[in-house]
């Protein structure tokens, strides 16, 4: 029988699932490491007994087992040629909370914010807190024993776990928790795989000579963050071992062996009481990086609980990426570091009696040139800031990039400085820049070489830097792994940080633990070479792939993809709020998320043999259900604009393959509805009568459920022909030029009438011009030799009335925004589509503008209260943000407006129609959308600027929303 015969018959096992497909298994061949591996196949486990099977299955065959939560791992811990073992869609429930004992415990697919929302109502939390905190997941921080920005104050994951039930490699299960001596010596003569693992420690461990062997060879134990090798070092401190009172817990040295070892199935947490309510952060600006670290010792005198830097690179990478352009509000001048410094306390008296005292030591210290001082919401966008930072440096154009190897070091305290000022000449040496971010703190700075791991010359730079670091680390006794673990970039220097003789220890504990090898081999024992398996072959002939679509900014298609480093943001759940991505939202599956459509493209591209790269099923499969919501565009700190690769790969696929009738129905909509405006009663009869619209729908592809758009009785460019509206008095009014979008002009016809009326009123000059419509259905179908011809024309209309005293503005933000995004990709006259996007706006944005410079005010608009919530169009949240909308609705003094943090609708124009496609639809409308609306009052506006989103609420909840501008006009008085 071949190996793929015994997969089938394992798949067929399983109550969870298990593909050995090349599309699922190229999304799994990286994490957000630099590495890549095809694996033999993915399983998504939905008990034990299936891993049971697994393991089971890996003994026969000789292949392994790679636990993987969020693939969020650095040091390529989630990358193996076995099976990779997905516990993150089924194995997430929080099993019991002990308020009384403060302990939880949870499945390794829980993710850690998730977790923390739960505890919040208790007054407890689970303390350790990573920058990827909203997506990772328990498991992955035992596996690597995660630290995180808290670690100062809380401690390290190993400090947390108090039980652990396993399964072993033999298949028989353990729970690894507290034991006496006595009851450690009786688990040792117990005649099983877990009896021998207990006999196999103690007689390894007993010895004096070892234990001093241990404790002189291993990193200094004040440091907490230390993860080089096992933690033996941790395991010699109770009772068993030493004359002390604690007791003996296998889950230290189960905390950070990366998996490999045992496989977790359940694990009891110890949690900490929530940190003072009262919070200021003090943002210490520097002009060298020499002057931040020498100011970490005296800030750490003061009970800090973040204790965060970031360099000028990380700093700069923050101006490309939208969302975090807006979390800089607090940086003064052009720093070439920043700390952030953050204390708390139960009242706010106190803590600004402790944040004066921080300020003074800061300030007598004489080095920084400037202290931002924040409070409330900023203290959370520096903190976001920070957080972005590994995600920020995919942000960096070209194929040199911030390459994790060396950025887990970890020295004492006291070392920090001088081990930085031996680091910098080191790679002075190499004529490297180096990122400096993260903990300092702790001890820690994620530090990372600039380098290009496509050419051979960088390769061997990347482990002559990395080989050096490791030297000079262990000069300070520190440890080269501090929280990201040893994984394959690391794993093979433990023997040089710990000695040959600890190495071989930590051997004979792999091998009592899993004598077959079958768990996460290769990875902290008889590692892979660091400088193999890399993403990218080195020295290669770059494939040359013409786009229509204009990806210069990317140097090409193929770097926008590789943009992507694995950092995983798009795996974030809806309570965390963003947009990014609703269909990973909706299913769960990893195939659906940003980082695999981005991973996927970049795999084909790169090694496909077609003659057209674009040609094949999988990516057609990878994108499928990608809504083109643009969120990544934004919130993706390395901004990859997957709606772009989307647009641009079904243009490509289908000059191979041809366009379906319903693609060109969906994009061509605006050309039926200037037929179906001919006759508006006729073509709405059609479309309401339950008989003639499930013909349609049948035929078409359209889902049942769906209900179809009403054609207007008046297109709204039959009412006004290029028609300038005058105003009572020409002295005081602005010119605007209203975008008649094929949406407005055709299926909301009443909303381009309220927003001529409602600027008319306001003493706006308002012109309409014979424009083309938007492209918009043509981008979303991939039609973009149809779409280029539009955006030229549209350009060419525009370029000379368009200008900053007379704007253009948009009612659809999906069609406005085309001007500002996608015609820079397409238009042939860059130039002038560049001038003309400077000045384009959706009319909230232009009206905020207004009302601000105090040309619109309240006493134009009813004293009526009103209560009014808001639903955001995706483009208008990727591409500005939803405030305009807000402040334009609260312009009325007694309008009570709440925006809804909704997400993606999930009608994103054609897809929420497509039959294949509305059960997602609506899944991602119920996650936060449909809810909040139907717990709206009925005496509650509910307001939304696009047209699709409109539809889908009513579809959704049978509620009608209103845009934004109509709610405006009804105000007038």
């Amino acid at each position: 029988m071949t190996l793929t015969t015994h997969l089938q018959e394992l798949k067929a096992k399983l109550s969870g699932e298990l593909f050995f497909d090349d599309l699922i298994k190229s999304i799994y061949a990286t994490d957000a490491s630099v590495y890549r591996m095809l694996p033999l196949a993915v399983a998504y486990p939905k008990n034990n007994d299936d891993l049971k099977l697994l393991i089971a299955f890996a003994r026969v065959n000789q292949t392994s087992l790679i636990p993987r939560t969020a693939g969020t791992s650095l040091a390529g811990q989630c990358v193996g040629e076995g099976i990779i073992v997905d516990v993150s869609k089924y194995f997430t429930k929080i099993i019991k909370l002990n308020e009384a004992e403060q302990t939880v415990t949870v499945q390794p697919g829980v993710v850690r914010d998730t977790l923390n929302n739960y505890l919040k109502p208790f007054g407890l939390f689970f303390g350790p807190n990573t920058s990827t905190s909203n997506r990772c997941m328990i498991g992955g921080m035992v596996g690597n024993n995660s630290s995180g920005t808290t670690s100062i104050q809380y401690g390290v994951t190993r400090d947390k776990v108090l039980e652990l039930h396993t399964i072993l490699s033999d298949g028989s299960e353990a729970v690894f928790k507290d034991l006496s001596a006595e009851e450690f010596h009786l688990k040792a003569k117990e005649t099983s795989l877990e009896g021998e693992i207990y006999k196999t420690i103690y007689s390894e461990l007993k010895s004096e000579t070892v234990q001093n062997q241990i404790k002189d060879n291993f990193p200094k134990p004040e440091i907490h963050r230390r993860n080089t090798g096992y933690a033996v070092d941790e395991l010699i401190k109770n009772e068993v071992f030493a004359n002390t009172l604690s007791k003996f817990n296998m889950c230290k040295l189960l905390s950070g062996s990366e998996g490999t070892l045992a496989f977790s199935t359940q694990i009891t947490l110890k949690l900490d009481k929530l940190p003072p309510q009262e919070s200021i952060m003090i943002a210490a600006h520097f002009s060298s990086i020499s002057n931040c670290l020498s100011a970490v010792a005296p800030v750490m005198k003061h009970n800090l609980y973040t204790c965060e830097m970031m360099d000028k690179t990380i700093l700069d990478c923050t101006k490309q990426n939208k969302t975090q352009a807006e979390n800089r509000i607090f940086i003064q001048g052009d720093p070439k570091a920043i700390l952030i410094c953050e204390v708390k306390a139960d009242t706010l008296a106190e803590v600004k009696i402790l944040a004066s005292n921080l300020l003074k030591d800061i300030e007598n210290t004489g080095l920084s040139y400037a202290n931002a001082i924040l409070e409330g919401l900023d203290i959370n966008k520096a903190s976001e800031l920070r957080k972005a930072g590994l995600g920020l440096l995919g942000n960096i154009v070209g194929d040199k990039k911030g390459v994790a190897c060396i950025e887990d070091t970890a020295v004492a305290l006291p070392d920090l400085a001088n081990y930085i000022a031996d680091f910098a000449k080191l790679m002075q040496t190499y004529n490297q820049d180096i990122v400096y971010y993260a903990h300092a703190g702790a001890g820690e700075l994620h530090l990372r070489p600039i380098l290009d791991l496509k050419k051979a010359v960088d390769v061997d730079l990347f482990r002559r830097v990395t080989t050096d670091v490791a030297k000079l680390v262990k000069t300070f006794k520190g440890s080269f792994s501090g929280e990201h673990g040893d994984g394959i970039v690391r794993a093979e220097f433990i023997p040089l940080m710990i000695g040959e003789d600890n190495y071989q220890l930590l051997r004979r504990i792999k091998k009592a633990f899993d004598a077959h090898n079958i768990f996460n081999p290769n990875k902290i024992v008889d590692a892979f070479a660091m400088d193999k398996a890399l993403r990218y072959e080195q020295d290669r002939v770059e494939p040359e792939i013409e786009t229509l679509l204009d990806f210069s900014k990317s140097q090409g298609i193929l770097r926008e993809a590789e943009k992507c480093n694995g950092s995983g943001d798009c795996r974030k759940l809806p309570e965390f709020g963003g947009t990014m991505c609703p269909s990973y939202r909706a299913t769960n599956n990893e195939k659906d998320t940003t980082r695999a459509r981005a991973n996927v493209l970049r795999e084909f591209l790169t090694n496909s043999d077609k003659s057209n790269k674009f040609n094949h099923e999988e990516l057609k499969d990878v994108f499928d259900l990608c809504l083109s919501c643009k969120a990544c565009s934004s919130e993706c700190p390395s901004s990859v604009d997957v709606a772009s690769l989307k647009a641009e790969f079904q243009y490509q696929y289908q000059k191979e393959n041809g366009v379906s009738i319903r693609t060109k129905l969906f994009a061509y909509n605006n050309s039926l509805n200037v037929l179906g405006s001919k006759m508006p009663k006729l073509a709405n009869f059609v479309f309401s009568n339950g008989f003639t619209s499930s013909i349609l729908k049948k035929t078409f592809g359209i889902a049942k459920r769906r209900s179809l758009p009403f054609i207007s009785t008046n297109s709204l460019s039959s009412l006004f022909k290029n028609t300038e509206f005058e105003v009572v008095d020409k002295n005081i009014a602005k010119s605007v030029i209203l975008f008649n979008d094929e949406f407005t002009n055709y299926l909301d016809t009443q909303i381009g009438i309220d927003a001529i009326a409602l600027l008319k009123a306001l003493n706006y000059n308002v012109k309409l011009v014979k424009n083309e419509e938007s492209g918009r259905s043509f981008l979303s179908k991939g039609l973009l030799e149809k779409a280029k011809k539009i955006a030229n024309k549209n350009v060419d209309i525009y370029k000379n009335l368009v200008s900053e005293n007379t704007p253009l503005i948009g009612l659809e933000p999906s069609a406005i925004y085309t001007f500002k995004d996608e015609y820079l990709k397409l238009a042939d006259d860059k130039i002038s589509a560049e001038a003309i996007s400077k000045h384009t706006f959706l009319i909230e944005e232009f009206l905020q503008k207004e009302i601000e410079l105090g040309n619109i005010k309240a006493e134009q608009f009813t004293i009526e209260a009103r209560v009014i919530k808001f639903h955001g169009h995706c483009h208008q949240k990727a591409m500005s943000n939803q405030m305009s909308s807000f402040a334009v609705l609260n312009l009325p003094k007694n309008y009570k407006v709440t925006i809804i943090p909704s997400g993606c609708c999930g009608m994103a124009g054609s897809f929420g129609y497509e039959k294949e496609h509305y059960d997602v639809s609506m899944q991602i409308g119920e996650q936060t959308l449909f809810p909040a609306v139907r717990k709206a009052a009925i005496s509650t506006v509910i307001a939304a600027n696009g047209t699709s989103c409109r539809h889908q609420i009513k579809d959704g909840t049978t509620r009608e929303a209103k845009h934004p501008i109509s709610i405006l006009r009804e105000a007038l008085i």
